[in-house]
């Protein structure tokens, strides 16, 4: 990892950055899922998780404050967000390392059957009396399953979908959980000693910029496209990571 060398990589790099960022941009997620598929196809796995550290964690914040009401999703989530971080710590201090072998291929088939049920528009709708308990609930699992896969979509998204959010809020709102559970994950690895020291930081935040780019464009494109075709693009995004997730491993 120490001579790690992007050489002639690096514009397959930056076309890979480029992409995955124009899939966050467009349906609010996905960025992890292009970008390590891609980049797994020239260099190690753990060179490509590293080259993600900083265009992940920017671009989730971007994504944050690009919406219009940060203020009062903060306060609708916040329940959630708190359970997100206390399930993350909790997990990751009582699970034992390996106990969930298949966790990851589990939760791309859970991810796969949602997907499926969204595309045949069978709505899942959280009633508002029930978002007390269900918002910290869906947070709490969503930080243990966090802190076993790195995974924070599940039930975190379908949570959020069932709000009944307009578009943006709701990209909005999944930068703020994604965020959330970028940060309390960071804290976890960093409270276990596994910090993150190699060269390939550099390299990570040269990423930033296509990654960047490649997500503003798709905002662009988001913004000018319907309510309808965006929540199909949403469910197709969350159908092909889900697959991925499923199938990892497995070949």
């Amino acid at each position: 990892m120490s001579t790690f060398n992007p050489g002639p990589e690096i514009v397959f790099i930056g076309l890979t950055f480029l992409l995955a960022g124009f899939v966050k941009g467009v349906v609010g997620l996905g960025l992890p899922t292009v970008a390590v598929g891609l980049l797994g196809l020239v260099m190690p796995p753990v060179q490509a998780a590293a080259l993600l550290v900083a265009p992940s964690m920017v671009t989730n914040v971007v994504q944050l404050f690009s919406g219009p009401r940060f203020g009062q999703l903060l306060r609708r989530l916040w329940p959630m967000l708190a359970a997100i971080s206390a399930g993350t710590w909790l997990c990751a201090a009582l699970v034992p390392a390996g106990m969930m072998e298949h966790a990851t291929n589990a939760l791309g088939v859970a991810l796969v059957i949602y997907a499926v049920v969204g595309l045949a528009a069978v709505r899942l709708a959280v009633p508002p009396r029930a978002e007390r308990w269900m918002g910290p609930l869906a947070g709490l699992v969503t930080g243990a399953i966090t802190a076993v896969t790195g995974v924070f979509v599940i039930p975190a998204v379908p949570y959020l979908q069932g709000l009944g959010l307009g578009k943006e809020s709701l990209v909005q709102a999944l930068g703020l959980s994604f965020t959330v559970s970028t940060i309390a994950l960071a804290v976890s690895l960093a409270l276990g000693g596994a910090l993150l020291h190699t060269p390939v930081l550099g390299a990570s935040v040269l990423a930033l910029a296509p990654a960047l780019g490649g997500m503003f464009i798709g905002q662009w494109l988001r913004h000018r496209i319907s309510a309808e075709r965006f929540r199909r693009l949403f469910f197709c995004g969350l159908l092909l990571l889900g697959a991925d997730l499923a199938l990892r491993g497995t070949f």
